[in-house]
């Protein structure tokens, strides 16, 4: 019989072999407390007649194995962050070096963008069917291949085309790294856990800027392949460190490797006691998994399921829950990218060449502190995910952005009338540039991830992550392709005003939709999307505006 303390944060479930259960079922008791702060573990046995022993309410510790795994499969994030910042400056000496125009470094910058769309919707039923960590592999590999390209690239053309493979690549390691995160660590730590690939594409950031630093000053025809090349050596480092790497063990129990599943959570849970619940847990909430993919012969094993009927689930058929969690994931991922982020980063030194910076070492000189900055609140965001919650720092990150962008705007359009552009100007357009960056790396840089990987049911999680994220990367590549051309007619001061517009659409979004998932097991967070909870916070949310 299930313990009734609300200080239980583990429920002990029913047997997976109930064939009844879907999804989102929960006990009542779960609807009743959804919306509580969650409270510190009491671990228990189904086994033991005596009442769970309650833990001290101290600070939940981070294991070790979970967050090993977490860095290493972060790593490969790296890989994307290094192309966004080697690219802003590599641009500049590419369109010097094959003479291209202003609309071929576009295509140049945002085809990897539009690219990685391909890999983020094949993702999902790749880590499906054949596991998560391989799926990591096998971003690498292809990003690896991509990165060979670029360097040796002859031509424009044969450049476009290792932009294209190291596109598809980008888009599976973006998918799968957040996922398989979220799947292994425990719930009150896997806010900060989930947060790493985020800090790590940061870091990549930081990197591909200190390259174009390190290297601007070598032969034009030289310094940029040896920038875009130099990316094939994280992705070697990523494939070996994954040799290291668990499975994920939601994958291994959907796969009907219940033994297997459980030697990884006796490894990334503090008890025996603890990991037991969490298998129970995830049995449970996989049980319907058996109904749905046991084929037409009949069969119990889960092992056939390869990811079968969940885009007709996702998108022919959804429930009104499943329809909640779609607009909450997709919406966060687009206004992710709609912010200008991405755009911004890649054209920074157009933008402060324009608001009086020329000379080359000073542009990418300026850079280095917008990535500095991203990496250095990223961190801040990521230590501080599972003490405030995902909400406070999601609407903290989307307002200063809009403000910043307000700035930046003011600042751009103040340089346009300006003749003599005046320091303040150019000062306040440099620090408006990295306070966007930094509230972004606060809020929508980090939680997007968490978000998108954690709010999924479990067999739908890989596949409905790579739908949102495919939009993140459509959104992404279309921004990335069109900023310049827009921002020339209507100004960059125009373009910036736009954008943080659309952030404070972008906050008003996450303040109706994205309900606090901090401190929830996995299985736990589908519950908050159930008609009553959600009937409930709409009536606060009405109430809180009237007030």
């Amino acid at each position: 019989m299930e313990p009734s303390n609300k200080d239980h944060h583990y429920h002990l479930l029913a047997a997976a072999d109930s064939e009844s259960e879907s999804p989102f079922s929960a006990d009542t008791q779960l609807k009743n407390d959804s919306k509580r702060q969650p409270t510190w573990p009491v671990l228990a046995t189904g086994a033991s007649d005596h009442p769970p022993q309650k833990l001290k309410a101290t600070q939940p510790s981070l294991n070790k194995y979970a967050l090993a795994g977490a860095l290493l499969a972060s790593t490969n994030s790296v890989l994307l962050g290094y192309d966004i910042g080697v690219m802003s400056g590599a641009a500049l000496f590419i369109r010097e070096d094959l003479n291209i125009s202003t609309t071929q470094v576009e295509i140049l910058v945002g085809s990897l963008n539009v690219c990685s769309l391909i890999g983020s919707l094949a993702s999902g039923k790749t880590s499906d069917w054949i596991g998560r960590r391989n799926t990591i592999v096998l971003a690498a590999a292809t990003f690896l291949i991509g990165a060979l390209l670029m360097g040796l690239a002859p031509s424009f053309p044969f450049l476009i085309a290792g932009r294209v493979v190291a596109g598809i690549g980008v888009g599976y390691s973006l998918m799968i790294a957040p996922v398989y995160v979220a799947e292994l660590s425990p719930a009150l730590t896997r806010g900060f856990l989930s947060s790493l690939p985020e800090v790590f594409i940061n870091g990549g950031i930081l990197l591909g800027y200190i390259s174009n630093y390190a290297l601007s000053g070598m032969p034009q025809n030289i310094n940029w392949r040896l920038m875009l090349g130099l990316a094939a050596f994280p992705a070697i480092a990523v494939a070996l460190a994954v040799l290291a790497m668990p499975e994920s063990p939601r994958w291994l129990v959907m796969k009907g490797r219940l033994d297997e599943a459980k030697q990884v959570l006796m490894r990334t849970s503090e008890t025996k006691e603890e990991a037991e619940l969490r298998l129970k847990e995830i049995a449970k909430a996989a049980s319907s998994l058996l109904i749905t993919s046991t084929p037409a012969a009949g069969t119990s094993s889960s092992s056939n399921w390869h990811g079968q009927g969940v885009w007709k689930e996702l998108l022919l058929r959804p429930t009104r829950p499943i329809r909640r969690i779609l607009i909450a994931a997709i919406g966060v991922n687009f206004f992710m990218q709609a912010s200008g982020n991405d755009a911004v980063v890649y054209y920074s030194p157009e933008v402060f060449r324009e608001a009086g910076i020329h000379n080359k070492k000073h542009l990418v000189g300026v850079t280095i502190l917008m990535g500095i900055a991203k990496t250095s609140f990223v961190l801040v965001s990521a230590l501080f995910l599972d003490r405030f919650g995902r909400r406070p720092l999601l609407l903290l990150g989307s307002i200063g952005m809009a403000i910043s962008l307000a700035a930046l705007g003011f600042g751009s359009k103040f340089l346009e009338f300006s003749g003599d552009k005046p320091d303040w100007a150019i000062g306040l357009c440099v620090v408006a540039v990295c306070s966007a960056a930094s509230f972004f790396s606060i809020g929508l840089g980090p939680i997007t991830w968490v978000y998108s990987s954690e709010i999924f049911p479990m067999r739908l999680r890989a596949q409905g992550s790579s739908l949102a994220i495919g939009v993140n990367r459509l959104v992404s590549g279309l921004v990335a392709m069109t900023f310049l051309s827009i921002s020339r007619e209507i100004t960059f001061g125009g373009m910036f005003f736009a954008l943080a517009g659309i952030m404070v659409v972008g906050t008003v979004f996450f303040y109706f939709f994205l309900p606090e998932t901090k401190g929830k097991s996995l299985e736990e967070i589908g519950v908050l999307f159930e008609d009553q909870v959600h009937e409930e916070e709409e009536e606060e949310n009405h109430k809180m505006l009237l007030c």
